[in-house]
Formats: C-alpha cells, sequence, structure tokens
C-alpha cells in the first residue's frame, strides 16, 4: 500500500526551483550586497531560461486539464499567455541592457536569430524566444495577447 505523496512531495524539482528563486530573491535584496546589485545580461537569461521552462509545463498542464475540466483548463490557458508576455518582455529588456564589452553593445543590442548572440553555447536567448514564440503562436490569438485585467471569481 502507498501512502499519498504530500504537496511538498509531489513535484521535487518544481519545488527545488521555486526554493532556488526565492534564494536569489533575497540574496539580491540583502542589505549586505552594497552596492545594489542590478540585472544583467547573464541574470536576464538565466531567468529568460526558467520563463520558458514553466511556458512548456503551463502549456502541458493546460492540454491535459482541459479536457476533464474545460474551467480550470482555460484558466491555465490564460496563465500561459500572461507568461509569454513576461518572456517576452525579458527578451526585450535582455537587448536593451549593455554588452559585456562596448565593441559587442551595438552589435549584441539587436535580436539577430541567424547569427548566435553572446551566451550559452547550446540554446542562445533568441534562439530560446523564437521556440517558445513559435509554440504560443500556434496555439493563441491575437486577441488573446492584448492587456488583461483580473477579477477573481471565487
Amino acid at each position: 500500500m502507498t501512502s499519498p505523496l504530500r504537496p511538498d512531495d509531489a513535484h521535487p524539482y518544481l519545488r527545488a526551483a521555486s526554493a532556488g528563486i526565492r534564494h536569489h530573491t533575497r540574496s539580491l535584496a540583502s542589505p549586505d550586497a552594497r552596492p545594489p546589485r542590478r540585472a544583467d545580461r547573464p541574470h536576464l537569461d538565466v531567468l529568460h531560461a526558467h520563463l520558458t521552462a514553466l511556458l512548456h509545463l503551463l502549456d502541458h498542464l493546460a492540454e491535459t486539464t482541459r479536457p476533464p475540466y474545460p474551467t480550470a483548463g482555460r484558466h491555465l490557458a490564460s496563465a500561459h499567455t500572461r507568461l509569454w508576455q513576461a518572456t517576452s518582455e525579458v527578451h526585450s529588456a535582455f537587448h536593451l541592457l549593455p554588452a559585456d564589452t562596448p565593441a559587442e553593445d551595438a552589435e549584441a543590442s539587436a535580436c539577430h536569430p541567424e547569427r548566435l548572440p553572446e551566451g550559452p553555447p547550446v540554446l542562445t536567448i533568441c534562439q530560446r524566444h523564437l521556440a517558445a514564440g513559435h509554440v504560443v503562436r500556434r496555439r493563441t490569438t491575437p486577441t488573446d495577447l492584448r492587456p488583461h485585467t483580473t477579477a477573481c471569481v471565487r
């Protein structure tokens, strides 16, 4: 006989990722961090990777939840759309920050999918963003991407 999983044990990797984000947020806000740390390209690249992973998770959850529970599935699909908007803004912010060296700055400030921008060699932020955008465009209409207001129905 197996015992039911506690909520903390059901998704250990997701729980660990959330704990890592909480730790990082606390360390950035720490009064010991003098001067205050600003966002830089590596931070935004890692944050973008995390957001796109969450996009894939929400997409999967929405698709598997929608048949038996249509209303809950629609809410998850709406969360997916809003998360895409946040991911897109992080991508834009990445390109507005200065590059590591001034010579790279002009070259790296624009998104060039045909070339590899600086970043991790396996998957760059632009490639990751284009791949996520492809999935979003297949499942989302332009009307869905309009500004959103939330009203709790509980």
